[in-house]
């Protein structure tokens, strides 16, 4: 697929979502060129990895060796650690959200809003909880910046 063209990612997508379809959400996850076979029991494993390894050659796509770990329990993969108890929020973006200094403009709440989206599969109600963050954005866009007392208490 030739570089530069705005639509090659989404295609690129779709062809792997085509050619894995059997295997994605029961023992593959995939991404743009991440590929994560998963299985629930060891002895499964090797059996899930023929399923793949077989689709790659009869679709003649070839894997990068120096990019391919395998037998691994847990990896870090778009950010998020996958063990083999599901998936959990990376231990270093917890803490780098959770030694963030209070925003004091719009491109500091925007950074915050965009790391509490990230996490909020692992946080309960947090289209509640942080609703002040996203306010302060929409009204900020209209008039001055203003963090709010409010804000400041889900913050901390």
């Amino acid at each position: 697929m030739p570089f530069g063209l705005k639509n090659a990612g989404a295609t690129y997508q779709r062809l792997m979502n085509k050619v894995f379809k059997t295997l994605i959400r029961r023992n593959m996850e995939m991404y743009v060129d991440d590929m994560l076979v998963k299985s629930l029991k060891k002895s499964q494993h090797i059996s899930d990895l023929e399923q793949c390894f077989h689709l790659l050659r009869y679709y003649n796509i070839r894997l990068n060796p120096t990019k391919c770990a395998f037998g691994v329990t847990s990896e870090k993969i778009l950010g998020f650690m996958v063990t083999h108890r599901g998936i959990k929020a990376n231990p270093k973006k917890i803490k780098v959200l959770r030694d963030m200094v209070p925003p004091k403009n719009i491109k500091e709440v925007q950074k915050l809003n965009g790391r509490i989206t990230a996490f909020s599969h692992f946080l309960a109600r947090s289209g509640n909880k942080y609703l002040p963050f996203f306010k302060v954005f929409r009204v900020a866009r209209n008039s001055r910046f203003q963090w709010t007392d409010e804000c400041q208490e889900v913050f901390e």
